[in-house]
């Protein structure tokens, strides 16, 4: 257990409190196990963060065992961990071994005469026996005015000085439920030093209003040392501030310095979007599908010239990879830069005819795959061979059913020998892409990073269309389509297309910065 705060930085310096494993768990729908706990934590301590909140280890023996284990494994960032105001909390804490207990009550008056049901003179001698108790115990100790910013702001002032008086090292503002504004905050921020000089002062802010990442960020322009967030921004309702997000504009647009390493931040996202099931929108900013993907011709031919003009920031900062998008939007720059990934090289002319046919199918609200602009360039060419399929499914069994694990046995030809392998999934589809991944990796590791089916005839015996996105560890990416009645085996197909499709672009050399996407005439 590590033993007394670090020092005030003279230069600015921002801690990072991640709360992914806490608050972020609180997402509808996301249970994370001891394992899983700890691989998010070994990833958020190479990313670099402060402080790791681990869990509430009184609310279960399971949440226990895993704030336990992160506390064990001996990492750079500090471990905490959550507790109301009751020692029986604070002593669950202590025994799973963290370094900091993060002592909450609420002190709000709905919260008080509603949920608590207690008058605010109990609910302040509870934070002061609660901060007390675990201050005499060595550890560092947080505190959390929970709902501070509807709390009446002369008792926050009282709680905030005594709590501080009681021995709390950090004291935590929370935006509860999302709806102070970026001047409330500034205003509690001076408010809480002024009542606790000395003191860390820190934010916990909400996304109800999607104000939690300006908040964040005017919290810390006002003097805060510390923010609350979560990876890619889960959480409870709308979810918490995004740290990806909080942290990189303080780095980037206000020179702060936050100590992650910002080329981790794609892959952390990836993690932890894995891991919970909960997926970044495709427009989030750094970490969506989309965030560093350009359409427009104008766009395209700027940044081929140079990136600046139309990114913020350089991907790979984040651990990304630029990409550019056939469709109804295209350029010849851009599409011609997607097929010399491929080790395809056009005249004026034909690249006028595929750029067309492209902008043609967009036009028609039609998906333009890889798949397709390979097609489209093969007929313009008349002389672009098909290519030798590296991956080639030449069996496959599903087994699926009430009580019964879905699981499917593939073999896979892999470039010159055969390979059985199995896997199990939430459902078959699932099975069987697992298992053919499975069997991939040892040359690549590809992974799904979206799957689409849309029905094109109705009835039980539909037509049904499967479009795959799958990415590289080298950052290429590729899409692929398949059709067919039967759901299992067109997802099958869309998936070996795909990997064949990153195995050419791998084969040729090809860096991930073009890719083909959607032809986003969907609005």
């Amino acid at each position: 257990m590590r033993s007394g705060l670090d020092p005030l930085s003279s230069d600015g310096k921002v801690y990072i409190f991640d709360t992914t494993l806490r608050d972020g768990e609180q997402t509808p729908g996301v249970a994370l196990t001891p394992d899983e706990k700890v691989e998010i934590a070994r990833q958020l301590d190479k990313l670099g963060v402060d402080v790791i909140e681990a869990g509430f280890p009184a609310s279960s023996e399971g949440e226990f065992e895993g704030v336990r284990r992160v506390s064990s494994l001996g990492l750079r960032s500090r471990v905490a961990a959550l507790a109301r105001s009751v020692r029986g909390d604070v002593d669950r804490a202590l025994a799973a071994g963290v370094d900091r207990i993060h002592v909450f009550i609420a002190t709000s008056d709905v919260h008080l005469q509603y949920k608590l049901k207690m008058s605010r003179e109990d609910a302040l001698a509870s934070a002061v026996d609660a901060v007390s108790y675990a201050k005499s115990h060595g550890v560092e100790v947080e505190f959390s005015a929970e709902d501070a910013t509807r709390t009446d702001p002369e008792f926050l002032r009282t709680v905030f000085s005594e709590v501080a008086a009681a021995g709390a090292d950090v004291l935590d503002i929370p935006d509860t439920v999302g709806v102070a504004t970026p001047e409330r905050i500034a205003d509690l921020v001076r408010l809480t030093r002024e009542a606790a000089p000395g003191k860390i002062i820190s934010v916990h802010c909400h996304d109800d209003f999607g104000l939690a990442v300006a908040n964040s960020v005017s919290g810390i322009l006002a003097g805060a040392q510390q923010f609350h967030a979560t990876i890619n921004g889960i959480g409870e309702r709308a979810g918490n501030a995004s740290l990806e997000e909080a942290a990189l504009v303080l780095k980037f647009l206000y020179g702060k310095n936050v100590g992650i390493k910002p080329e981790l931040i794609y892959e952390t996202s990836r993690l932890v979007a894995r891991l919970t099931g909960i997926y970044p929108p495709p427009n989030k900013a750094l970490v969506g599908d989309n965030a560093f993907g350009h359409e427009s011709g104008i766009h395209v031919h700027g940044v081929l010239e140079m990136p600046s003009t139309y990114e913020p920031i350089s991907p790979e900062v984040v651990g990304r990879k630029r990409f550019f998008v056939a469709g109804k939007h295209a350029g010849s720059h851009g599409i011609e830069a997607m097929l010399r990934e491929y080790g395809i090289d056009v005249n004026e002319e034909q690249l006028r005819q595929i750029v067309r046919e492209v902008k043609r199918l967009g036009d028609m609200g039609k998906t333009v795959t890889d798949a397709d602009l390979l097609a489209i360039a093969r007929s313009v060419l008349g002389r672009l061979p098909a290519g030798e399929a590296a991956v080639s499914l030449t069996g496959l069994v599903v087994v699926t059913g009430m009580g019964v694990s879905p699981t499917a046995s593939v073999r896979i030809r892999l470039r010159d020998r055969d390979v059985d392998t199995s896997s199990v999934g939430v459902g078959p589809v699932d099975a069987a892409l697992r298992a053919i991944q499975s069997v991939v990796r040892e040359i690549a590791d590809v992974r799904l990073v979206e799957y689409r089916l849309e029905a094109i005839t109705g009835g039980s015996d539909a037509l049904g269309e499967v479009v795959v996105k799958v990415e590289d560890d080298l950052g290429n990416m590729a899409s692929a389509r398949s059709v067919g009645t039967d759901i299992v085996m067109a997802s099958v197909d869309a998936m070996v297309d795909g990997i064949n499709k990153i195995l050419q672009k791998r084969s040729t050399g090809a860096t991930g910065n073009v890719r083909v996407q959607d032809s986003g005439n969907r609005g």
